[in-house]
């Protein structure tokens, strides 16, 4: 009965990342879908191919992108976010996810999207994080004296985190993307490296 109980647990955690992944395609295509037939039906009537829908729906990101290039549609858009970003409440939460989409979209600042281990002198202990601004020109006065960088903490599965603000020395780069650190920081680190078949990375 323990080996069944133990079998099905390793079963069930090898299908359920490929079952949760397949199901959000399923549901972004079927709504993709719904939407095209709705937007089309009007145009090409009862002529419909499976599969329009994603392919509408990636063809309008990539102008959606095009479009927001240009200096001018950015500000019709900056107009078109001045009620986002005036309202009491929904000025805290769009702002909040437009900085943070725009720390990692590929124009964002890339001298500052770096990974780092955070050391503590005196604690024999290791913190991965973020380095999210180094420049602090802007804040109010209060922040204590010396170059200092602000590196923000992820929490296992997202449900939060901290933002710090330690001097430089305490800080090292480390040789991994955000995206890759953000994800592991989602399942807590669980992720294990991949077998070493060759023999060449077993302990001595």
């Amino acid at each position: 009965m323990k080996k069944l109980y133990k079998y099905f647990f390793r079963g069930l955690i090898t299908v359920l990342p490929v079952a949760l992944t397949l199901y959000l395609l399923y549901i972004f295509l079927a709504w993709t879908e719904k939407l095209t037939l709705w937007v089309l039906s009007p145009i090409i009537g009862s002529f419909y191919i499976p599969g329009m829908g994603l392919v509408s729906g990636v063809l309008i990101i990539l102008l959606i992108g095009y479009l927001v290039s240009k200096p001018k549609v950015r500000q019709l858009l900056a107009f078109a976010e001045l009620p986002f970003t005036n309202l009491p409440v929904v000025k805290s939460i769009y702002s909040s996810l437009k900085s943070f989409a725009d720390y990692f979209s590929p124009t964002g600042k890339q001298g500052e999207q770096s990974v780092v281990i955070l050391r503590m002198p005196g604690y024999a202990m290791e913190i991965v994080g973020l380095v999210t601004r180094r420049d602090f020109a802007d804040l109010p006065d209060g922040f204590l004296p010396g170059q200092r960088v602000a590196v923000y903490l992820p929490m296992g599965y997202m449900i939060g985190g901290y933002t710090v603000f330690v001097p430089l020395e305490w800080v090292q780069p480390i040789n991994m993307s955000v995206e890759e650190a953000m994800r592991s920081s989602l399942i807590a680190w669980m992720a294990r490296p991949p077998a070493d078949t060759s023999g060449s990375g077993q302990a001595p």
